[in-house]
């Protein structure tokens, strides 16, 4: 008996160590899940969230073999061989219509790039252009865009219906933001460097403008009516459903942040001319990096600025530092955060999300031309969805949806 009964002990010893093993890894397994949506949990009640990568479609463009005749080389080049990226996207009509960077093979600052155009009926699919709809010319802007090229597009409607693109031209030596306009997103016309005068010549990129939505049919933005908001408030309009979005005057002005070190801001009456903000003569930083997070090392611009009851939000792309940034993360990573703005003063930050809501974690997006990079730059809002758009270690484009 006493045999039998040490065996007894001995079986119902063992059952309970592998029950207990098997609860410890359940709940270590919850808090891995737990952890890996920690990023969005936390988000502020007005942040645009949350996102969800589309992983069984991404990457949704990559590189192909199209060929083009190129103005200036005077010879046909593949000019999207070598990598696809920072993509920007707008609705129009029922189609989202995505406007991309792509590389060539053969220019000397790894690779020339051009904007070609990609078309969707789902947000989801696409089929691309044979052809780039934006490229270096032979004209009085060739000495900003070549060889380097034009990349990092972002385009809003204005007011009278054309589409207003920020780009950025390099040279080889200096980043210059620029603007173009369109009507139809295809033909193009350019308008030179949005910094004039001392700054011309500044290293400047990633011109995100404040903007807000159109509702379906309506012949302007939707406006705040409520008897709380102050009088000199009610020109600023919130977000509607169809997803147009229109460059939205704040105060009289339309206003515009761009950089890659810290945020800056610019002014203009018209969309095409503009004045940057300055304090003491310099310009203007109204968004800077923080040593320990995400975003320790430099904050660059993400999709427009939305205008919303909240304030007016905007995503931005994150660099962490080598050392003295986010240890969780790998040195030189690219994750993506939200800000919220000042409504009636759109150079005074109100609130910033703690963390990132997005970082590469997929191979694609982890290893690539430039690795560890998520970098959004498309944001439209299409079939009652927001459709993120984003490039992947600079060498792929993905999307993440908000439903």
């Amino acid at each position: 008996m006493k045999l039998k009964s040490n065996l007894f002990k001995q079986i119902l010893a063992t059952v309970f160590c592998i029950y207990a093993a098997t609860a410890c890894t359940s709940h270590k397994k919850e808090e891995v899940q737990s952890s890996e949506q920690t990023d969005q949990s936390d988000s502020a009640g007005w942040s645009l969230l949350p996102f969800e990568k589309v992983d069984s479609l991404n990457p949704i463009l990559t590189s192909g073999m199209s060929t083009f005749k190129c103005p200036i080389l005077k010879k046909s080049i593949r000019w999207d061989e070598k990598d696809v990226f920072n993509p920007a996207a707008v609705v129009h009509g029922d189609k989202v219509y995505m406007i991309f960077r792509a590389e060539d093979n053969i220019g000397k600052y790894a690779g020339t790039s051009r904007l070609g155009v990609a078309v969707s009926e789902d947000g989801l699919h696409f089929e691309r252009m044979a052809s780039p709809v934006f490229y270096p010319d032979n004209d009085s802007l060739k000495r900003f865009e070549w060889e380097g090229g034009v990349e990092d597009p972002r385009i809003v409607k204005s007011e009278d219906g054309k589409y207003i693109m920020t780009y950025t031209g390099y040279d080889g030596t200096t980043a210059r933001l620029l603007v173009a306009s369109s009507t139809d997103l295809i033909h193009w016309t350019k308008h030179g460097t949005v910094l004039q005068g001392k700054h011309k010549n500044t290293w400047s990129k990633s011109g995100a403008i404040v903007s807000s939505m159109y509702k379906s049919g309506d012949p302007e933005p939707v406006r705040a009516l409520e008897d709380s908001v102050p009088k000199h408030k009610k020109d600023l309009a919130v977000p509607g459903k169809s997803g147009t979005v229109v460059a939205t005057r704040v105060n009289g002005k339309y206003w515009m942040y761009f950089g890659d070190t810290d945020l800056f801001m610019a002014t203009s009456d018209d969309l095409i001319h503009w004045t940057p903000v300055e304090e003491n003569g310099k310009l203007k930083s109204v968004l800077k990096p923080r040593p320990g997070y995400f975003d320790s090392r430099l904050v660059e611009s993400g999709p427009y600025a939305l205008i919303t009851d909240d304030g007016i939000v905007l995503m931005y792309n994150g660099m962490n530092l080598e050392t003295g940034g986010d240890t969780t993360l790998a040195p030189g990573a690219y994750c993506t955060g939200q800000a919220l703005f000042d409504r009636n003063d759109p150079s005074k930050v109100i609130d910033r999300l703690e963390t990132y809501f997005m970082k590469p974690d997929k191979p694609y997006e982890i290893t690539g031309q430039v690795n560890q990079v998520c970098f959004v730059e498309g944001l439209v809002y299409f079939k009652d969805e927001w459709y993120l758009y984003y490039g992947t270690a600079d060498s792929k484009i993905a999307v993440a949806v908000k439903r």
